[in-house]
C-alpha cells in the first residue's frame, strides 16, 4: 500500500520507518529543508517515562492565574483575541480534576514506557549516533518538604512499573558529580535508572536517511496548502510542489494539524505551548552536566549532548507565537549557570523558542476520525520523542488491522 505522511519531525519520521518496516510504499512530505526543524530541534532530549505525569493536573489553573500577576511561572497563560485559545483551555481546565489528571498520568506513563522499548528494538536494528545518554534522569528537589512531597507522587509511576530511587543528597551528588557546587541547595532527588537522553534532531536526521535508504521517497521544501476528501475517503494533499496521491495518508504535522484537519470538517483538539531552550557549547569548562535532569523546583530540564548543554524551561499558552527575546531565557539561564558554575560557556547560549502540539488531556492522537483512509499521529505535547516511538508502531498496527500491544482506544 501506498501510504503519504505529512510532517517530517520526530513523529512523522518515526511513523514512516515503522510503515516502511510493514513493507508499504511510503512517501513523506515537510515544509523546512530537512526533517525535525522545529519542535525537534529544540526539544529537551529526554527520552522519559519517569516525566509522564500530565500537565493538566489540579494544581494547573492556580499556577496560570498567578502568571497574569507573576514572572517565572512554570505554565504561563497569555491572553489573546484567539476563540481557539479560550475554547481548548476550558477543555484544559476541565481535565484538572484529580481522578482525570491520575488516569490520564497512568495512560501516558504506558505509552511512555513502551515507546522506549520500541526506541530499544530501533536501535537494536539501525546504527544511529545522535549522543545518547543511558544513565538515567535525576529529579531532585531543593527543600526536604518537597521532596517528601515529590516521593509521594511518584508513587503513582513506580505502581505502574517505573523503577525509582530515592536519593538523599550525598547519594544525588555520586551520580551526578557536577551538582556539587550547588549541593547544600539541593535536599535530594528521585532518580530514574532507566529514563535516558539524546539529541532528537540528529536522531530524527539519522532515521530519515535510514527511511530513504530504503526506498522511501522524501520530499522536503514542500509546503502542504489543502487537502480534498471525497465523501470519507481521501483522495488528495495539495502543495506548493503538486498534488500527491496515495492509497492512505498519516496526518503527523504537530501544530499545524488542526489547521489542515479543518479544511476536511475535523476538529483536532491540538493547541500550541510555547517552549523556550538554550543550546549551550560546553568548550574547555570542567565540570558540565553528565546525565539529565530536572530541577523540580524551578522546572527547568538539563541534558548533555556530547559537547553542548540542552536547558529547556517554560510552557506558554501564546498561541502561534515563536518570537523571543534575551529576557525570556533569563531566569533559565542563571538556573543553569548557579548548579552547574563551571559546566558550559554560557555566554555563548544559542536561543530558541518551538511550539509543543498539546491535547487537553495531554494524551497523543493516534487513529482514524471520519475518513476510512486518513490516520493521525499527533497531539505528543510535551514529550513528543518520548512518546514518538511507540505512537508510530501504534499507528502502523491500526493501519495494518493488527491488535496494539498497548490499548488505542479513546487515543482516536
Amino acid at each position: 500500500m501506498r501510504i503519504l505522511v505529512l510532517g517530517g519531525g520526530v513523529v512523522g519520521v518515526t511513523t514512516a520507518y515503522q510503515l516502511l518496516q510493514d513493507g508499504h510504499d511510503v512517501a513523506l512530505l515537510e515544509r523546512h529543508p530537512d526533517v525535525a526543524q522545529e519542535t525537534s530541534w529544540g526539544n529537551a532530549g529526554m527520552i522519559a517515562p519517569g516525566h509522564s505525569f500530565v500537565w493538566s493536573s489540579p494544581r494547573a489553573p492556580w499556577i496560570l492565574l498567578k502568571s497574569l500577576f507573576l514572572k517565572n511561572q512554570a505554565l504561563r497563560f497569555r491572553p489573546s483575541a484567539d476563540p481557539r485559545l479560550w475554547s481548548w483551555s476550558l477543555r484544559f481546565l476541565a481535565e484538572c480534576t484529580a481522578a482525570k489528571a491520575r488516569a490520564n498520568t497512568l495512560r501516558k506513563h504506558r505509552i511512555a514506557a513502551y515507546s522506549q522499548r520500541v526506541l530499544h528494538e530501533v536501535l537494536a536494528a539501525e546504527h544511529l549516533d545522535y549522543d545518547r545518554n543511558a544513565r538515567g534522569i535525576v529529579y531532585f528537589y531543593r527543600d526536604p518538604a518537597a521532596l517528601e512531597a515529590g516521593v509521594a507522587h511518584m508513587q503513582l509511576l513506580a505502581e505502574d512499573g517505573q523503577e525509582i530511587r530515592v536519593l538523599d543528597r550525598a547519594q544525588l551528588l555520586q551520580i551526578e558529580p557536577s551538582l556539587a557546587g550547588a549541593g547544600d541547595r539541593i535536599a535530594g532527588g528521585i532518580y530514574c535508572p532507566t529514563d535516558e537522553t539524546g539529541d532528537c534532531n540528529k536522531f530524527t536526521t539519522g532515521l530519515a536517511a535510514v527511511c530513504r535508504g530504503r526506498g522511501a521517497e522524501w520530499h522536503t521544501g514542500t509546503t502542504i496548502t489543502d487537502i480534498e476528501a471525497a465523501g470519507d475517503i481521501v483522495t488528495g494533499v495539495h502543495t506548493d510542489h503538486g498534488t500527491f496521491k496515495a492509497d492512505a495518508y498519516v496526518m503527523a504535522l504537530g501544530c499545524q494539524s488542526p489547521q489542515l484537519a479543518r479544511r476536511i470538517g475535523v476538529a483536532l483538539p491540538v493547541y500550541p505551548i510555547k517552549g523556550y531552550s538554550l543550546t549551550i557549547p560546553i568548550g574547555n569548562h570542567k565540570a558540565p552536566p553528565t546525565v539529565g535532569a530536572v530541577d523540580e523546583h524551578n522546572l527547568v530540564a538539563i541534558s548533555r549532548f556530547g559537547d553542548r548543554v540542552r536547558v529547556t524551561a517554560t510552557a506558554e499558552f501564546a498561541g502561534y507565537d515563536t518570537t523571543h527575546k534575551p529576557a525570556d531565557f533569563a531566569f533559565m539561564k542563571g538556573v543553569v549557570q548557579e548548579l552547574y558554575p563551571d559546566g558550559a560557556d554560557y555566554e555563548r547560549a544559542e536561543m530558541w523558542a518551538g511550539l509543543r502540539p498539546m491535547t487537553p488531556d495531554n494524551l497523543p492522537i493516534v487513529g482514524r476520525k471520519r475518513h476510512r483512509n486518513l490516520y493521525y499521529n499527533t497531539g505528543h505535547g510535551h514529550i513528543g520523542w518520548t512518546m514518538s516511538h511507540g505512537s508510530a508502531r501504534l499507528a502502523a498496527d491500526v493501519i495494518a488491522g493488527r491488535t496494539p500491544a498497548i490499548p488505542v482506544d479513546g487515543l482516536a
